[in-house]
């Protein structure tokens, strides 16, 4: 998952060396902590969220066959 996350992530910035993704899994859920660059942040927001939304709903559809609930925050 992590590696799909970078996948995405790494065309929208300018400083992709600098991606980061940790994971925490707890019982019930998995947290995936994606870090950018400062300047990189609005890129991958985008307006309004939009593709903060999009890349969510990709990580979560192609987590959708585990048990535990798939979360993805960007830092």
């Amino acid at each position: 998952m992590e590696a799909l996350i970078q996948t995405i992530v790494t065309p929208l910035v300018d400083h992709p060396e600098e991606i980061k993704v940790n994971v925490k899994e707890e019982d019930h859920k998995i947290v995936y902590h994606l870090t950018v660059h400062n300047e990189d942040v609005g890129k991958v927001i985008g307006k309004n969220g939009r593709i903060a939304k999009a890349i969510r709903t990709v990580v979560y559809a192609a987590g959708s066959d585990s048990k535990k609930r798939i979360y993805l925050d960007i830092m």
